[in-house]
């Protein structure tokens, strides 16, 4: 029996999407766990041995182009650009977990799909669905309610130094998504190759951070455990990233691997006992459905 090539089209980016949703959303609810143990700049040192292991891995065991190719010089920099941005994102996103409840927390730098879309397209000239536009005003009309919602709830905390931290995760994630995406228009482009990029970028960013606020004090077995298990299924999300947005349209990809709030908020409630405000679910619902409408009605 042969396969129908429009299926294996659809699974060779919606698999790995998939995969990339269900880590992130696990990875996620694990890090507020454990982000009482370990600080967020250890967490970010912690991630780019995860990522290390796992890109590198993924790089040497499978074929790709010349990174010294003249030509590939292009796809090499901006490969590299990106993931700066995204271990820029992933620098504040740490940091606003760590004062904020992870189910808002998450879900507010979850909303870069929407800049995502706008990114792709203005500057990739991809095709929106006029569903979309709602989809976008959905999840940027959540964001603010979340910002501004009332202190003195059970989801409020003593600082509100998170919402800025999560509003500029979220900018520099949708950066990150767009340039990935551009970076594949380049000669000698790789998915492979790519992986490699986000080892680079995150040292330069995440390493630099990681080595300069995260290496002082007692270095665990239980705190390499409590980082490297969230750092590791972080660090698969974002290869399933890599490879759906090398085969998929971004402004599909990116939403539907945005929607792991949907896998965090399950893990929250019923396993770390977090209590949110019925105002504050409306919110949320507003982003994640933004987020699936984004994914559903998103042209090819």
């Amino acid at each position: 029996m042969i396969a129908d090539p429009s299926t294996t089209a659809l699974l060779a980016w919606l698999t790995p999407a998939l995969t990339a949703l269900l880590l992130y959303g696990l990875g996620q609810g694990l890090v507020k766990r454990w982000i009482g143990e370990v600080s967020p700049a250890r967490f970010c040192l912690y991630y780019v041995f995860a990522t290390s292991l796992v890109n590198f891995g993924f790089f040497f065991s499978h074929s790709h182009p010349s990174l010294l190719a003249p030509d590939g010089r292009q796809f090499l920099e901006t490969g590299i650009l990106a993931y700066l941005f995204d271990g820029l994102a992933w620098i504040l996103y740490f940091q606003s977990i760590a004062a904020g409840p992870v189910a808002i927390v998450g879900t507010l730098s979850a909303a870069y799909p929407a800049l995502t879309v706008l990114f792709a397209r203005l500057f990739l000239h991809e095709q929106l669905a006029p569903v979309q536009y709602l989809a976008v005003a959905l999840v940027i009309g959540g964001c603010a309610g979340l910002a501004y919602s009332p202190a003195g709830t059970d989801a409020a905390t003593s600082s509100r130094r998170w919402i800025p931290l999560s509003l500029l995760a979220l900018l520099c994630w949708g950066t990150s998504n767009t340039l990935i995406k551009y970076s594949y228009t380049f000669p000698e482009a790789s998915e492979v190759s790519l992986a490699l990029c986000s080892s680079i970028g995150g040292a330069f960013s995440l390493g630099v951070f990681g080595l300069i606020k995260g290496r002082k004090g007692p270095h665990t077995a239980k705190a390499w455990l409590h980082s490297f298990i969230p750092m590791g299924m972080m660090a698969g999300g974002s290869l399933g990233l890599i490879i759906a947005a090398r085969y998929g349209p971004i402004s599909i990809v990116s939403p539907l691997v945005g929607a792991y709030p949907v896998v965090t908020l399950v893990y929250a409630a019923l396993i770390l006992k977090e209590r949110i405000t019925r105002g504050q679910y409306a919110w949320i619902g507003s982003i994640v459905t933004g987020i699936l409408l984004c994914s559903a009605f998103a042209q090819q």
